[in-house]
């Protein structure tokens, strides 16, 4: 039987999360939010490009003081001057990691980079072995690495391990793959680094084509042992894997990746709350794990089943990533619920008669929409006053 793997937990919301339009975070919200992500045993805090700006720098520094347990990173364009500025913000953190990337796809190395091939390959063997002389770990991205040649690709890993990279980040940089394409780029990766010791390969999913959860989990399954994310999901254009879903993901379907994490999910909503206040980023009502809807339920016959017995309808305890269930009282609310929510204001429901109620409520609702539990006890009062 295959033993459980530890997955790596990479975090990049202070500095990938930070690229969504209008998701700009103070310093001060920066260090709340590496204080929580420390607390709740995330592996690695990428926290930012400290040569970008003055700010992003002092990011880093800062940071690099709170994590005591978590490894800092900071990220780093292939080059002595960038990796410079790394070195010098992480000067103080307990753990760290130079991440340094540098485009292997075609068209960027033409368009972009006005480099060739060689010259590429020469630069990240330079600037691998110029980041090794000052951490012991670095971390190599071929930034477009999905729509990479893959002949290319391969050459340019075997460089970048050679001189020195035990983290090698398959970057979807523009969440082009669909998820049987990443898991086999995923494998191939994985047998190219298979000769060298203590590899790891990493993903790294945008959430364009919206696979990014998908694509990671495919990428675990594939053989990747560190998932770069982001608290809910915020990220460049469309986003990156949202970090609460594929780790909640990984323990619940623990039994069939046989994966493992040190997360402690009982941290998610708070920590989910603290971003999307920070990063000024409303996380979506229906989104999965923290979203306002994730255990909430309003069917009939869903509230019926989840009073009787949860796992009826609920694959994951809302208790394991510090949430609550509710039963929405609303115009699809049947019977079960109705008088459960009666219970909880203490009087009994067998004084109502089931079609009264039933008949009663649905008009209320109608009127009124969801009914909250102020608005639940005017009908309730009403109700009773009337059957007087």
């Amino acid at each position: 039987m295959k033993q459980t793997e530890a997955v790596a937990v990479f975090d990049t919301t202070l500095r990938d999360g930070e690229q969504a339009r209008g998701a700009s975070m103070t310093l001060h919200d920066k260090t709340l939010i590496a204080h929580a992500l420390d607390d709740a045993g995330v592996n690695v805090i990428e926290a930012g490009f400290p040569v970008a700006s003055e700010e992003s720098f002092k990011a880093v520094e800062l940071v690099s003081t709170i994590a005591q347990n978590a490894t800092v990173c900071a990220i780093a364009r292939a080059t002595e001057c960038d990796i410079d500025a790394a070195v010098q913000s992480l000067a103080r953190a307990k753990h760290s990691r130079i991440h340094t990337f540098i485009a292997t796809a075609k068209h960027h190395m033409e368009q972009k980079l006005c480099m060739s091939e060689d010259d590429v390959l020469e630069r990240i063997r330079s600037s691998v072995m110029y980041a090794r002389r000052f951490v012991a770990e670095v971390e190599w991205t071929p930034e477009i690495a999905s729509r990479s040649d893959p002949v290319f690709l391969e050459r340019a890993i075997h460089v970048a391990v050679k001189a020195g990279a035990r983290i090698v980040n398959v970057a979807d940089t523009t969440g082009y793959m669909l998820p049987h394409e990443y898991a086999a780029l995923i494998a191939r990766v994985v047998a190219v680094t298979y000769a060298y010791d203590g590899v790891v390969v990493s993903a790294h999913c945008h959430d364009d084509l919206g696979c990014a959860v998908a694509n990671s989990l495919a990428a675990l399954h594939a053989g990747a042992r560190q998932v770069e994310c982001t608290v809910n999901g915020i990220g460049e254009r469309a986003g990156n894997a949202a970090l609460e879903e594929v780790v909640v993901a990984m323990t619940v379907r623990k039994e069939m990746l046989k994966l493992s994490h040190t997360v402690r999910t009982e941290r998610l909503a708070e920590l989910s709350m603290l971003v999307a206040e920070a990063s000024h980023t409303p996380v979506a009502y229906n989104k999965a794990i923290v979203g306002r809807n994730a255990f909430s339920h309003e069917s009939g016959i869903h509230q019926d089943g989840v009073l009787k017995s949860p796992s009826l309808y609920e694959e994951i305890d809302p208790s394991l990533v510090g949430r609550t269930r509710s039963l929405t009282l609303g115009k699809l609310s049947g019977v079960a619920a109705l008088k459960h929510a009666i219970s909880e204001l203490g009087f009994s429901p067998n004084e109502f008669l089931e079609t009264e109620l039933r008949t009663r409520f649905k008009a209320f609702a109608d009127e009124h929409g969801s009914v909250d539990a102020p608005l639940f006890a005017r009908f309730v009062a009403e109700l009773r006053g009337s059957e007087k």
